[in-house]
Formats: structure tokens, C-alpha cells, sequence
């Protein structure tokens, strides 16, 4: 497809049929565990049609060759395995629990060693990267919503001989492309905002090296972390609407994070788009929005967050985020979170409801349990 169409067409067109007489408009899943002999695939672990059209879009989005995998952690996993034995990782103090656990065992193991750093303190980042194999960013972070300097990061990474892989989770490919702002790897829950509908558990690994795709995409085969063609197929299909639905949420978290910062219960509100957060410049300067997640604290009050979290009636109480439904979680709920989030801490992930129907619910949550 032509590299001047906007993305919210790319995600539309990219990675459909060819268009001859009578093919179908629409992808669909191909259900095989193997292939007719002669040809590249051979082996339903080697790849699948529905793969294909996902990872062409995503490549197309991104500006690299994607990998689709069976889950975000596994696509975590291959690219952790990058590392060589005994390497140093630099990784944010505060990003997605399950990333940070998986470094943290295989540093108990003595697979290697993890240096955290406050991601959004580029000195600090710059300073710790010197020596490391890999730079971990996650921009913005989560829950904390920090913002990272991802070209200042990705150019001191690269310098130090580091492979820089962002997380763009959050942001999705339509806010921030990391390879274009100097990253070597990109990774995405693409359970998130790219399925959309909370009913996909996939992970997609997006770089333009041509030496790190085949190790990458060898780790995939080798390990068998591969998606079902069904998942994939869900996962295109939610793809195919991300710009009207992410359209939608920032719209309802902007909205929320001001009403949120007013309200006389609420001590803290993070969310990049805000003029006033610490990652506001930053995200504007890299970013073309600033997504649909913000987090805010109640003063320290743990037991009023939780039950925030318990007496909404539209919000979903639950971990997940970027489906089209409103869901907000106390992070600190997990052992395994970071104990520096605070314990008050509430991260909304913001869906496509009128955002009049979700700020009432989320006020009179608050005045409930006050």
C-alpha cells in the first residue's frame, strides 16, 4: 500500500485479499495444522494466512516486519531471550508487572542481570544503558504514566550498543511509531487496543532490522509461542477499528481526567494530555494523541480506592485494558506489583460509552464511599 495513506485508512485496507474477480473483501481464519507439500510453510507452526494479514498490517503501521505471538507475555519472552547469558537488561522502575516479574526470575536463575531506572529521568537512563545489551522502555509506563524521551533514550541505547525495545501498549501504533523515533524492536499486548473487544489473548513483536527479525521469528518456531489462527483473525478484525474507537476514548479520557482533577476526593490525576503533567511536553512532542488511560490517588486512601473500584455500576472491576468498555483497577490489589505505585492508585482504562454516563458513575462511586 502507498506510504503517504493516513493509518486510520492503513488499518482499514492493509492486509486484505488481492482483489480479482469473486474473492472475498474480508480476511478469514484458515484452520490447518499443515500444508501440502513443495512449498515455504510446511507446518501450522511455521504460518497462517490469518498471521499474515495481521503482521502486514501492524508491519505497515509501525514501519517494520511484524511477528504475531500466542500472548504479549510470550512476544516479552522471545525478545528477553535476545539477551545473552549473564547480559544486563535496563528496564523502567515502574511498567506492565508482568514484564518486570519475568526479568526479575530470570535474574533470581542468573539469566541475567536487570538495572531499574526512573525512565522518564533521561540522565538516569543514559548513564545506566552504558554497558547493557538491552534498554526495556515502556512510554507512557503503566500504571504511573510516566512519559519516556524515546529518541533521546533510543539514540543513547543504540550508541551503547544496547537493542532498544519500546513497549507501545499504550500508545498503539496510531499515536507513536518507536521505530521511527529510533527503537530497534517494538512490542504490543496486542490483547489491548489492537483486538479491542476484550476477547483475544495476543502478543505482536514489530522491528526493520533484518538481522533481529529472523532471530525473533526463529524463537517463535523454535518455542511454539505461536497464535491460534482464530485469535489472529479476531485480532485483524478488531484492528480494522481502532481509529474510531481510540477517536472515542481519548475524547472520554480527556474529559474524565479534568473532571477528575476537580473533584475534592482526587489528589493526583496522571494522564499525558493534561497541560500540567509532568509528561505533557513529551508526549506532545513524540506522540499525535495521548491515548485512553490516565490514573489518579485518593490521598493515600487504599480502602476508598478499593471500594471505588467495587461500586461502579458501568466501569468493569477488572486487569485488562483497551477494550471498548470502561475498566479500572487498584493496581497495588496484584503482590507482584511495584511498591512504589501507590496504594491508592486507580488506573482507568477508558472505553467508547458517552462520557457523561461514565463520569456519573465514577462520581457517585466516589461520593459513596467517602
Amino acid at each position: 500500500m502507498s506510504p503517504d495513506l493516513d493509518p486510520s485508512t492503513v488499518v482499514v485496507h492493509s492486509g486484505r485479499p488481492e482483489r480479482v474477480a469473486d474473492a472475498p473483501v474480508g480476511n478469514s481464519p484458515i484452520f490447518s495444522s499443515t500444508y501440502v507439500a513443495g512449498g515455504d510453510r510446511g507446518y501450522g507452526r511455521f504460518g497462517n494466512d490469518a498471521w499474515t494479514a495481521l503482521e502486514d498490517t501492524l508491519g505497515q503501521l509501525e514501519g517494520g516486519r511484524a511477528l504475531t505471538f500466542a500472548s504479549g507475555m510470550a512476544a516479552v519472552a522471545a525478545i528477553a531471550d535476545l539477551i545473552p547469558v549473564g547480559g544486563r537488561v535496563v528496564a523502567p522502575q515502574h511498567a506492565y508487572s508482568g514484564v518486570l516479574a519475568l526479568f526479575d526470575q530470570q535474574a533470581a536463575t542468573g539469566r541475567l542481570k536487570v538495572e531499574r531506572v526512573n525512565v522518564a529521568d533521561t540522565a538516569a537512563v543514559v548513564q545506566a544503558v552504558a554497558g547493557a545489551d538491552m534498554l526495556w522502555i515502556e512510554s507512557p509506563t503503566n500504571p504511573a504514566m510516566e512519559v519516556a524521551d524515546i529518541p533521546a533514550l533510543a539514540a543513547a541505547g543504540r550508541a551503547a550498543g544496547a537493542t532498544v525495545v519500546v513497549d507501545n501498549t499504550f500508545a498503539t501504533p496510531l499515536l507513536q511509531q518507536p521505530l521511527r523515533l529510533g527503537a530497534d524492536v517494538v512490542m504490543h499486548s496486542a490483547t489491548k487496543f489492537i483486538s479491542g473487544h476484550s476477547d483475544v489473548v495476543l502478543g505482536a513483536v514489530i522491528t526493520a532490522d533484518d538481522e533481529l527479525w529472523p532471530a525473533i521469528e526463529l524463537r517463535r518456531r523454535s518455542l511454539g509461542a505461536i497464535p491460534g489462527p482464530m485469535e489472529a483473525w479476531l485480532a485483524l478484525r478488531g484492528l480494522r477499528t481502532l481509529a474510531l474507537r481510540l477517536e472515542r476514548a481519548q475524547s472520554n479520557a480527556a474529559f474524565l481526567a479534568e473532571r477528575l482533577l476537580a473533584h475534592p476526593r482526587v489528589s493526583k490525576v496522571r494522564y499525558p494530555g493534561l497541560p500540567d503533567d509532568p509528561g505533557h511536553e513529551r508526549a506532545a512532542a513524540q506522540m499525535s494523541g495521548f491515548g485512553a488511560i490516565l490514573a489518579f490517588e485518593l490521598g493515600g486512601d487504599a480502602a476508598g480506592a478499593q471500594r471505588v473500584c467495587e461500586c461502579t455500576e458501568l466501569w468493569v472491576h477488572a486487569t485488562s485494558l483497551g477494550g471498548v468498555e470502561s475498566m479500572l483497577e487498584r493496581r497495588r490489589r496484584w503482590p507482584i506489583e511495584v511498591p512504589t505505585i501507590p496504594e491508592d492508585l486507580i488506573r482507568l482504562s477508558v472505553g467508547i460509552e458517552h462520557p457523561d454516563d461514565l463520569w456519573a458513575d465514577l462520581e457517585q462511586a466516589l461520593s459513596a464511599t467517602s
